[in-house]
């Protein structure tokens, strides 16, 4: 597996998924969330590695990247400057980055910080903690679906979420409150869900949020006020996990930031709606 040496000397890993020809489309750069979830979770994005490269980091603690030796590199300020480790180590003067779920915590970062580097920046199902708002709306969505069959056993344990510390505990109502995370739930939904409890690194999990203080939150927010990439956000409508008003808020932080929902789908929209979600993130891409 390749790898590339951090701003600390750490040798951090990436896997590319896709084309490897000088022909080849760009890379485009794609950062897991979770927090502390192992990238592969992400496969090939629905296939958007058909024609260009997918660059897949493994963060801190996650795949073959080893444990940071000050647990602040799992902070997600930290893991903007092993991304802007990761541009220098590939040569990419400007390069295209695509977020999911807690992984916009770093692409916003990132785009505070080194906003210059980037072409195109996708973000998908993100929640809006930075932007200091918790819109209820994905629980809203959740309570819509009701009448599915796995619903009250999924109620049960997504509302013992908040409660559980014991990291076994936490991957079995994680298991059970899958479906709320998906638009359907058929074969390819319960494969891609079966595997998110051995993905799941909670010593990541847990430092990911830590040392961002409210001042730092703001000046980070005011940085994105003047990004000059095109955003767009990405949205699913039976997303109870984030919901979509939290995607809104997110792309209202960018100067040139839309959001743009797709039906039918719920947190991995590459799992529920590939043959949707792939031309959407394609056509952004080939825009100037």
């Amino acid at each position: 597996m390749p790898h590339y040496t951090s701003y600390d000397a750490a040798e951090l890993h990436y896997r590319v998924v896709g084309p490897r020809d000088g022909a080849a489309t760009p890379p485009l750069v794609c950062l897991a969330g979770g927090p502390g979830r192992d990238a592969a979770y992400l496969g090939d994005l629905g296939g958007l590695d058909r024609h260009r490269p997918l660059i897949i980091p493994d963060s801190r603690g996650t795949g073959a990247s080893p444990a940071p030796a000050d647990p602040a590199g799992y902070a997600f300020p930290s893991l903007a400057e092993d991304l802007e480790a990761l541009r220098r180590h590939l040569g990419l003067e400007r390069f295209a980055l695509l977020a999911h779920s807690s992984g916009a915590a770093t692409a916003q970062a990132y785009a505070a910080g080194y906003g210059e580097h980037l072409t195109h920046l996708v973000i998908v199902c993100p929640g809006s903690r930075l932007q200091g708002e918790l819109p209820d709306d994905a629980e809203k969505i959740f309570e819509s679906r009701a009448t599915e069959e796995w619903w009250p056993d999924a109620y049960v344990a997504a509302h013992g979420l908040a409660q559980a510390t014991d990291i076994d505990e936490v991957r079995d109502l994680l298991r059970r409150a899958a479906p709320l995370a998906y638009g359907r739930w058929d074969a390819p939904q319960r494969a891609h869900a079966a595997a998110e409890g051995a993905q799941l690194g909670p010593v990541p999990r847990a430092g990911f949020w830590q040392g961002v203080d409210e001042p730092a939150r703001r000046a980070l927010l005011e940085r994105l006020r003047h990004v000059e990439c095109p955003v767009l956000v990405i949205t699913g409508d039976l997303d109870a996990v984030t919901g979509m008003r939290a995607g809104e808020l997110v792309a209202a932080s960018f100067p040139h930031g839309r959001s743009q929902p797709l039906h039918g789908v719920g947190h991995y929209p590459w799992v529920d709606e590939p043959d949707m979600f792939r031309p959407v993130v394609e056509q952004f891409l080939a825009a100037p």
